[in-house]
């Protein structure tokens, strides 16, 4: 089986080949289909002559030679000497220089050559002189050792090209390795960030305004039993504190969503949908279809942050008044949808600009799998993420 790079090498090669030989047609006058399809393949057929690397293919054509110089020779003799297959020999001068080089090839040069002065002598050529003879056989000697040379140069050439490209290809290849090795730490370093500003928004400020509301309460307290009107104002001090107590704590949670474990995944999806549904008067509702099987916690992640991603673009965007958010883990692939009634798609020419749907396209790409987005079927909009069902070794997660 070839390998990516070498398949990426003879897709850069046909598309050098192409440049090359359908560069300079003329639109006006097209090839007609059998006639393309001839030259394809006769290029096809030249390509792998020409680029003949393996052994086995060279030892092959070493053999297609032996045997054909004494073919042409008897064809030759059988023709008689008025006909001459001076240019027959050409075919295996070409493929022993493919095999093993411009020596080989010159070798069954002069092979052909005395093949042909044989074939004439004996179907009863008139040579007036041996001199005509020997210098029948230089011209035709000095004919086969122009084309060895400029085979062997076109062969040179091709070689040459093809390791280019394939270097070429190893270090885009490198390349776009390496990219995809930092766009994972990116998002990784990313949602470890998201949970540290979680823990602290959660432990330490969270806690530092629940210690102020008490505070709060008791000054209110004192200021009632000394009947003083400012009770009232600590009271509303107090409900303002209390206030950005569970403000802290919806983004803590929505932070934290990133620590999603294989038990927790269902259970931030359903979090996530009744959160929207509180904060923004909205109907989002989580419909879990089977027994999800994502163990891993950073699968589990990427699959959160793209729901969550599609919620609040449906909410902010699309002005949605109704947000299913579902999950079938039913068969072979994993399918998580997001469906909306809100505005719709954006132009397709400000569809690309969004920053969140091209962070969600990349993270289903970064778990195996493929995010689609496309008009819902009465109106709105339909996410649709798909993503291979890991090994059934791991164990299900259960609603709980």
């Amino acid at each position: 089986m070839p390998s990516p790079q070498s398949a990426s090498s003879d897709l850069l090669l046909a598309a050098v080949r192409r440049a090359r030989y359908e560069g300079g047609v003329d639109s006006a006058a097209p090839e007609a289909p059998g006639r393309r399809r001839f030259g394809n393949r006769l290029r096809e057929v030249w390509r792998g002559v020409v680029l003949a690397a393996d052994q086995g293919q060279r030892r092959r054509l070493g053999i297609v030679t032996f045997l054909l110089v004494p073919v042409i020779g008897l064809l030759d003799y059988e023709s008689g000497f008025e006909v001459s297959l001076f240019l027959i020999y050409c075919l295996p001068v070409v493929l022993g220089t493919a095999a093993f080089g411009w020596r080989y090839g010159l070798l069954v040069a002069v092979l052909s050559v005395t093949s042909g002065l044989v074939s004439d002598y004996l179907a009863g050529a008139p040579y007036s002189s041996i001199f005509v003879l020997v210098g029948k056989g230089l011209m035709a000697l000095l004919t086969y050792l122009v084309f060895i040379w400029l085979f062997d140069a076109v062969q040179t050439l091709q070689l040459e090209m093809q390791e280019r490209v394939r270097q070429r290809t190893a270090a885009l290849t490198a390349e776009i390795a390496a990219r995809q090795r930092l766009e994972k730490s990116l998002l990784e370093i990313s949602e470890r960030e998201r949970a540290a500003v979680g823990r602290e928004l959660h432990d330490n400020l969270g806690q530092h305004l629940t210690g102020t509301a008490f505070a709060g309460q008791v000054l209110g307290e004192k200021l009632r039993a000394l009947n003083l009107p400012e009770q009232a104002d600590a009271t509303r001090l107090v409900s303002l504190i209390e206030e950005g107590i569970e403000k802290t704590r919806r983004l803590a949670r929505g932070l934290l969503f990133a620590e999603t474990q294989q038990d927790g995944l269902v259970v931030a999806l359903a979090g996530l949908t009744a959160e929207a549904s509180a904060q923004f008067r909205i109907s989002c509702e989580f419909r879990l279809q089977g027994e999800c099987p994502l163990s891993d916690s950073r699968v589990a992640s990427h699959v959160l942050r793209i729901a969550q991603e599609a919620v609040n673009n449906a909410i902010r965007h699309g002005g949605a008044r109704r947000i299913d958010v579902g999950l079938d883990c039913r068969g072979d692939p994993i399918v998580l949808t997001v469906r909306d009634n809100g505005s719709g798609l954006p132009p397709a020419d400000k569809r690309n600009e969004g920053l969140g749907l091209q962070i969600m396209a990349h993270r289903a790409q970064m778990i195996g799998g493929d995010l689609n987005i496309e008009p819902a079927p009465e109106h709105g909009t339909l996410i649709r993420c798909r993503l291979p069902r890991p090994s059934p070794s791991h164990e299900p997660i259960h609603v709980r």
